[in-house]
């Protein structure tokens, strides 16, 4: 039987996790601002939760109804069979999102559901499961959009980004499915020589590693989708059985990365050794204005500091003339991909932009800019 699913991505990722889903076998792919609707059999969300780098969650779909007013919301959730989903010791938390939702409390919406699910346990079980809004077994997702209503069984759990294997970051940390997107937009494939000179806790060297040695994402965590009665773990675990053949040993891999920072560098090694891929990436403590390219091409990608980072922005704007110069003289062959939220950045590091793509990091808005960095002049 067929499920309809919504995946919600990094803005801006909606057309890679497209292809993404339809590589993992998903039917029906519908982008939409924020994420992807897909179809599939129920084992599908197992696959898409272990595979995906660039989802955020997998949310199944239980219900899609018109609604008007708060009693609409609550007779929709009440009528669901939720008792034959999860058990009534499991913990809950509903969580609400509208666009142009014409009631006048979300707050009081939320709470509608909450009854509503609370409810119909009572009717059936006699006892109604308990509210956790820390760490809740299930989390159940309402979008109240101007007529419609859709509700979700959230089939992860913690969001997707959370793999499992970077316990220490940096102040403004980069979320691992915003870089594993970054690093597929950029057209890096595995084996390309890749340098993160602003390494920072080493999200981008995680998430190329896992991606060179064939690592799926969710190996090393489990899902919210293990705690309901529809679970079949027979096929989980042939499914984990089959990602884990299909990885590749740990070797050396052409992967690098520096930090002028030696806490950075600290971190990022913390985190390397506990992917237990400390032995695939090299890592140096380096200014990125004193580097130099560590093969003849590649791919260089940056999350710039923007402010909160490393000082103010003008101090910021000081150096993107000198980074424009490191990259004229010490990257030629190289395509560089730096990721900011200075928006006005293109214009002080005076080089030729080749393409510039609206991503956010959270509800951060950023340009991620590429440069093809050639023999010759390409100062603008």
């Amino acid at each position: 039987m067929s499920e309809q699913f919504f995946a919600p991505c990094p803005r801006g990722l909606e057309t890679p996790l497209s292809k993404e889903l339809a590589a993992l076998g998903a039917e029906g792919i519908k982008a939409t601002d924020g994420g992807v609707h897909f179809s599939g059999p129920g084992a599908l969300s197992y696959r898409v939760n272990l595979h995906s780098r660039l989802a955020s969650r997998v949310l199944w779909r239980v219900a899609k109804a018109r609604y008007s007013t708060e009693q609409h919301v609550y007779d929709t959730a009440r009528a669901l069979p939720w008792d034959e989903w999860f058990n009534v010791l499991r913990t809950i938390k509903i969580n609400m999102t509208g666009i142009k939702c014409p009631l006048k409390s979300l707050d009081f919406a939320t709470l509608k559901i909450k009854d509503a699910v609370c409810d119909k346990f009572r009717e059936v079980t006699g006892e109604r499961p308990s509210v956790d809004t820390h760490a809740p077994d299930i989390r159940i997702h309402a979008f109240l959009e101007e007529s419609w209503m859709t509700l979700y069984v959230d089939t992860s759990g913690d969001a997707l980004f959370k793999r499992g294997v970077r316990q220490y970051t940096n102040i403004a940390p980069l979320r691992e499915n915003l870089a594993a997107g970054i690093l597929l937009l950029s057209g890096w494939q595995p084996g390309t020589p890749l340098l993160d000179p602003m390494c920072g806790s080493g999200t981008f060297l995680i998430e190329a590693a896992q991606m060179s040695l064939n690592i799926a994402p969710g190996i090393g965590r489990h899902f919210a989708f293990e705690k309901l009665h529809t679970f079949n773990e027979e096929k989980w675990q042939a499914m984990r059985a089959e990602a884990i053949a299909a990885q590749k040993p740990v070797t050396p891999l052409p992967i690098y990365g520096s930090d002028l920072y030696g806490d950075a560098l600290k971190t990022a090694h913390l985190n390397l050794e506990n992917a237990g891929l400390l032995q695939a990436v090299s890592l140096k403590q380096a200014n990125v204005l004193e580097i130099t390219a560590p093969a003849d091409h590649g791919v260089l990608v940056a999350n710039l500091p923007y402010g909160e980072r490393m000082g103010e922005l003008d101090e910021m704007r000081v150096l993107y003339p000198q980074l424009g110069d490191v990259l004229k003289q010490k990257f030629k062959g190289w395509n560089a991909y730096l990721l900011t939220a200075d928006l006005e950045m293109p214009k002080f590091i005076r080089l030729s932009v080749s393409r510039r793509t609206p991503l956010f990091n959270g509800a951060l808005e950023c340009r991620l800019f590429e440069y093809k960095v050639v023999a010759g002049s390409n100062r603008k």
